[in-house]
């Protein structure tokens, strides 16, 4: 058995968890891999064993990164909600001739961005859907307005599948595509599409999605050309716990190959208004044991390849997304100022978080918030409230879904 460096109130969690479990759990706080076999034991922890893997996660993230919360300030913007994908875990895709079918003009990208800027955001996250007429260099142009309205913006955007669109439609190499959009000043890409990274579970969620190996290959030619991306995975739908670890282990294979990973982001799954909760078999999203579990495993797992694990906040909300910062979790995301993706699928936690209500709750725990850029530079630490900027009145005066522009044939 490894020699144990459990410290404090973990070790009593460890010492009073089952034999095998409690082996596990020193070899992973003194720095070893865990195989499969190990992580799916842990993967289906409950009570007492449970109790010591968040114990040692919670350990093995101050060790990693210290005892900072980070968020980024950013705004969502999604363009379309016009797909032909057809998954069936979202609420979001619309078919173009649906009523509530919209696309925004690059102008109304740009306009929400320089408003974001102006509020003190750093990064736009930038995804939609796939129309089938969109053009083939849309993703390029639309970074390309962003880019000469404010340069100093960091566009993270276009998630693998939409990289995957865009080489399909300008017929380029996956290499050259990346690389022009690199050339125009793509920051980073969102590691989303990615669901579960194993092409029989990919099959209930969405036949029409790109296979796991795809999804393996762009994000990997990505970080060889410096792009950096992050990592996610979606729970509480049709997986079992050994999905998850075989997901995390190859997450981890790549980021040991590339290093190219900024963040790992656990998706708890969002049913209500889903057809794969309706008609396809799925469990309702996960509880609050299962949500403790899956950051309490990816951070013992991911220990000494992926340094932070980010909670969805907009998916678990808040009391649950304080209960994870606290079994491993060590990031909690960012404003979005508005978020169309999670509240489709029936999310009800809101689109916009002020930077102050983030530092009041992360301060809650006894943490201490830090700002961050999209890459994890730190750009300030709150240490004393006292010193905090002025609050900003926190409703931003954004355009709403009933004003976006009608989808019409031909827009992209």
């Amino acid at each position: 058995m490894a020699t144990p460096t459990i410290n404090g109130s973990g070790l009593a969690a460890v010492e009073s968890c089952p034999a095998e479990v409690r082996e596990i759990l020193h070899a992973a706080a003194s720095g070893a891999e865990l195989t499969f076999e190990q992580g799916l034991l842990l993967a289906t922890a409950k009570d007492s064993a449970l109790e010591a893997l968040v114990a040692v996660a919670d350990q093995l993230r101050r060790q990693t990164v210290g005892d900072a919360i980070t968020y980024v300030v950013n705004r969502n913007i999604n363009f379309t909600n016009v797909c032909f994908v057809g998954c069936s875990f979202c609420g979001f895709g619309r078919g173009p001739g649906a009523p509530d079918a919209y696309s925004l003009s690059f102008e109304e990208v740009v306009r929400r961005s320089r408003e974001a800027w102006e509020r003190g955001a750093t990064e736009v996250c930038v995804q939609g859907g796939l129309p089938r007429d969109l053009d083939g260099f849309f993703y390029r142009d639309l970074l390309r307005a962003i880019k000469h309205a404010i340069p100093e913006m960091h566009v993270h955007a276009f998630s693998p599948m939409e990289i995957d669109y865009g080489v399909t439609k300008t017929g380029m190499a996956l290499c050259d595509y990346l690389r022009m959009m690199k050339d125009e000043g793509l920051g980073s890409i969102p590691g989303t599409a990615a669901e579960i990274l194993d092409d029989r579970v990919r099959k209930e969620l969405s036949p029409n999605k790109l296979p796991a190996g795809r999804w393996v290959e762009i994000i990997t030619a990505a970080h060889e050309l410096g792009i950096p991306t992050t990592s996610t995975m979606m729970y509480g739908h049709v997986e079992e716990p050994a999905d998850w670890v075989r997901h995390m282990l190859l997450l981890r294979a790549i980021q040991k190959r590339t290093g190219g990973f900024t963040e790992f982001v656990p998706l708890g799954f969002i049913h209500e208004k889903t057809r794969l909760y309706r008609h396809g078999g799925a469990r309702p999203g996960a509880k609050r044991d299962e949500h403790l579990r899956v950051h309490a495993l990816a951070r013992v797992l991911l220990h000494g390849a992926i340094k932070n694990l980010q909670v969805s906040w907009v998916k678990l909300g808040f009391e649950t997304s304080l209960a994870c910062l606290q079994a491993g979790a060590n990031d909690f995301s960012g404003t979005l100022m508005e978020e169309s993706i999670s509240k489709a699928a029936g999310a009800t936690f809101g689109e916009y978080v002020p930077p102050e209500e983030f530092r009041a709750r992360i301060r809650s725990i006894g943490r201490v918030p830090a700002e961050r850029t999209t890459t994890y530079k730190i750009r300030r630490i709150f240490e004393q409230p006292e010193k905090d900027p002025r609050t900003v009145p926190s409703q931003l005066p954004m355009a709403r879904t009933e004003s976006h522009v009608t989808y019409t044939e031909g827009a992209y």
